[in-house]
């Protein structure tokens, strides 16, 4: 199976300091890959080049057997890469079904200059979304007065309902409670597979790492020093040193 993103050889300098230094990987259809390691490894770095927010100094981006590499982030959106962020993304003042109807319209191409009409576009299709993300009896609520786990949930049925072949997830459980971090993240998986949509996250909790991912890459200071499934990289001498810390298996930043 050919992948859905294969980065080959990519790198961004800022100065003298190689952010992201000569890094390849590339993650195939409903399989869910972890970009992991320390503060300042390169992971954001390395996701706003991949959606188009930051140019690459080198390597090559490829998408779907197209090359991405320096489009721009919208143009990219529209080749179905989405993309969720530490801090959501919704709208506060529309109700949790407005929110997706939005993003339904907008991945449709049509306009929604007046609210009042397009409120009625989509209907059942967002709450097809918010049922799935177990959100359905919610959807009246204004975003604005949801727990925060609640609203991770509405971000990711957001997110689908742009139909993205690839899902760019940038430490999408933070500020969650540690039970919400795994329920996230198993729906998040199921959903993937589902849909045959290819994830890649970045994540600080290495539970929820270990326990939902395919396989990991782990970074430090913009290099790849280690890939494959968790436990070969739980028990990889230089991922201990440089991020889990000796004997560790949880928790760090």
């Amino acid at each position: 199976m050919s992948p859905v993103l294969e980065v080959r050889n990519l790198g961004k300098s800022f100065g003298g300091v190689r952010a992201v230094d000569d890094v390849s990987f590339s993650v195939e259809a409903g399989k869910l890959l972890a970009l992991i390691g320390p503060n300042g490894a390169g992971k954001t770095t390395c996701f706003n080049m991949l959606n188009g927010q930051l140019p690459s100094d080198r390597g090559e981006v490829i998408f779907d057997g197209k090359t991405i590499t320096g489009l721009k982030p919208r143009e990219v959106w529209r080749l179905g890469v989405g993309r969720t962020f530490q801090i959501t993304a919704t709208f506060a003042s529309m109700s949790v079904r407005e929110n997706v109807q939005m993003a339904l319209i907008s991945h449709a191409g049509e306009t929604w200059t007046l609210f009042g009409r397009a409120k009625d576009r989509h209907v059942a299709e967002a709450d097809a979304l918010l049922s799935q993300v177990g959100m359905l009896d919610q959807a009246e609520r204004a975003c604005g007065v949801l727990a925060y786990g609640d609203l991770k949930r509405v971000e990711l049925a957001v997110a689908i309902a742009n139909k993205p072949k690839l899902l760019l997830m940038d430490e999408p459980t933070a500020g969650m409670a540690p039970r919400e971090r795994i329920a996230l993240m198993a729906l998040t998986a199921e959903i993937a597979r589902e849909r045959g949509i290819a994830v890649l996250f970045t994540e600080h909790d290495m539970d929820v790492v270990f326990a939902h991912s395919d396989a990991i890459l782990v970074l430090d200071r913009g290099k790849l020093i280690a890939k494959g499934r968790a436990e070969e990289v739980r028990n990889d001498p230089a991922v201990r040193a440089v991020y889990l810390g000796s004997g560790a298996t949880s928790g760090g930043h």
